[in-house]
């Protein structure tokens, strides 16, 4: 059951991806509702999964999978319909390969989470911490739907657009620009600590 509410986020996440790019404006507003759908089933399906008690190995990979493409497909489609600079899903692209390809190296050596891996307490805060890791998944979540939101406004409301589309275009850019800083600030610390950990090890006499 929980693996299937995990599809069905995928599946709506093509229906999202596919209304965005639909000419009617007022067909784009359903596009919010529904991506609040997408990001509330997240927590669904592990709750589920748990109270059924059908949590497995394969169901925890698909669901970080899934998290993954819905975030990266996002970026990228926003970034094509010039919503937001093409930078952006570079960026995330680049933090998450590098950082997954850290904790895939850590879960080889025997770690448990890679959140077990992390040291310093600020470090832990920011990318193991509970409170961090929900917060950054509303950040991400405000800043896709208010996206969503801006992309039919011009049409649906061109006289509140026209009048206000310089203090709009600023709250987008905050957005961004603040979700992309819990981006780095959540992923330079496993870097640094997988690089200081490497450069331990080779200074360490065999």
């Amino acid at each position: 059951m929980a693996n299937l509410i995990t599809l069905s986020r995928l599946l709506l996440l093509f229906v999202v991806v596919a209304i965005a790019y639909q000419p009617s404006s007022w067909l784009k507003l359903i596009d919010v509702p529904l991506l609040i759908f997408v990001f509330v089933t997240d927590g669904l399906d592990g709750y589920v999964a748990r109270k059924r008690r059908e949590t497995s190995q394969f169901g925890a990979m698909f669901d970080i999978a899934v998290d993954r493409i819905v975030e990266l497909t996002l970026w990228i489609v926003f970034a094509h319909l010039a919503l937001v600079p093409v930078w952006v899903p570079l960026l995330f692209v680049i933090r998450g390969s590098i950082v997954d390809a850290i904790r895939a190296q850590q879960s080889h050596s025997g770690h448990k989470s890679p959140f077990d891996v992390m040291r310093s307490p600020l470090a832990r805060f920011l990318v193991a911490g509970r409170f961090m890791r929900a917060f950054y998944a509303v950040m991400k979540a405000v800043a896709f739907c208010w996206l969503l939101l801006m992309q039919p406004l011009p049409e649906l409301l061109p006289s509140i657009w026209t009048q206000w589309s310089w203090l709009l275009h600023g709250v987008t850019a905050a957005l961004i620009w603040f979700v992309v800083g819990l981006c780095l600030a959540r992923g330079i610390p496993v870097i640094i600590e997988f690089l200081a950990e490497q450069r331990h090890a080779v200074a360490e006499p065999r």
